[in-house]
């Protein structure tokens, strides 16, 4: 039949065809396009691939991350009490004042075997008692080791066993466009995580209550509770502390910023040390030199407005109107700059100041001293 004498007149072509396909699969498996080879984590991550799943990311951090609860004893006013007929009446009454519990929430992260905890300053701030929710669900009090106000940060010890300290990550490395998460305890619902990039690094000016600005901001979601939770990269490594959202409402609202997590080790490892931060100082104010003040003098930097007097910048002679180009040898860009080398400098250390003036350059020696707290300075 006509029919027959066609597959007949084609079985032999097509066979070979398919042997060939199957043994040029075999020996050039690139050649292979098969959807379910797709990585499943970030780790597996090449070419245009992107993971399908941070469970990875998720697992790895998330037992790490613990709820914290705070309370404090608030005295309640009675209704009058400030009225200025009834003040007198009540200031000299035996009614002993009411007492109620004011709890609030936020979130920390287990950086420690030994059970040290990071968390922002304002979550604990003026707490009668911490409680500690870890995500295997154990409690615990919290003892408040030390806090650095200028940095928002605050350092907490449990006593537990079988503790998962978290790993961590570059933020030094972290680009604008990479992949985050944040973890924490938004609005009390318990631990959650959302999904972001990095849109930021470096912010600062903001005027939060953190002197140190220097956030990575991100579009992950970060609402009242995830104070102190972990922002993590992609393979669940500690990128940061979320601390703040750009809101009046105090929800987000895709601008979010975290202290890195860099930073807030610093603060841990002096407050654990010594109990508290201490950074160096030379007790002077400095602006950044405009575009026609580089012009002008020739040079970059930021130029000395005013000098504290008997402070170690007026011990070494500096004077307002100069020009601080380089701190140890570290050339100065803004004022910013300065005073992040200067506050990690120890104190009685020597700092190397290259300073022009009128024209001259001078290389001046101070003795850095102890930064007052921004709670005590004037």
């Amino acid at each position: 039949m006509p029919v027959q004498r066609l597959f007949s007149f084609l079985g032999w072509p097509v066979t070979a065809g398919l042997l060939i396909a199957v043994l040029l699969l075999l020996l050039f498996p690139d050649l292979r396009q098969n959807s379910d080879t797709a990585p499943t984590s970030p780790s597996d991550i090449s070419g245009n691939w992107g993971p399908v799943s941070y469970s990875d990311a998720v697992n790895k951090a998330a037992p790490s991350v613990v709820n914290i609860y705070t309370t404090k004893l608030v005295k309640r006013r009675y209704r009058y009490s400030d009225h200025p007929l009834y003040r007198h009446l009540f200031n000299n009454a035996n009614t002993p004042q009411q007492v109620r519990m004011q709890s609030t929430l936020g979130s920390g992260v287990i950086v420690s075997k030994d059970g040290h905890i990071l968390t922002n300053n304002h979550v604990i701030s003026g707490a009668d008692e911490i409680i500690v929710l870890l995500h295997d669900g154990r409690e615990t009090a919290a003892t408040l080791v030390g806090t650095d106000p200028d940095n928002d940060i605050a350092v907490l010890k449990i006593e537990l066993e079988n503790l998962t300290a978290i790993t961590m990550g570059e933020p030094v490395k972290a680009q604008v466009g990479d992949v985050v998460l944040a973890i924490g305890n938004p609005f009390g619902v318990g631990q959650s995580v959302s999904l972001g990039i990095i849109s930021a690094t470096g912010r600062y000016g903001l005027r939060t209550n953190n002197e140190y600005e220097n956030y990575i901001q991100t579009d992950a979601a970060i609402n009242p509770g995830n104070s102190g939770g972990a922002l993590i990269d992609a393979r669940g490594n500690l990128l940061g502390i979320s601390t703040a959202v750009l809101d009046e409402t105090d929800s987000s609202a895709g601008i979010s910023f975290a202290i890195p997590a860099d930073s807030a080790m610093k603060s841990l490892e002096q407050i654990v040390q010594h109990g508290s931060v201490v950074r160096g100082w030379l007790g002077l104010d400095a602006n950044q030199l405009s575009p026609e003040g580089m012009k002008r003098y020739g040079t970059a930097g930021i130029i000395v407005m005013a000098v504290l007097e008997d402070s170690p910048a007026d011990r070494a002679n500096l004077k307002p109107g100069d020009i601080i180009t380089h701190i140890n040898n570290q050339s100065v860009a803004d004022a910013r700059q300065g005073l992040f080398l200067v506050a990690d400098i120890t104190p009685g250390s020597e700092v190397n100041l290259r300073v022009v003036r009128e024209g001259e350059t001078l290389e001046l020696v101070a003795i850095a001293g102890v930064r007052p707290s921004a709670r005590t300075r004037t």
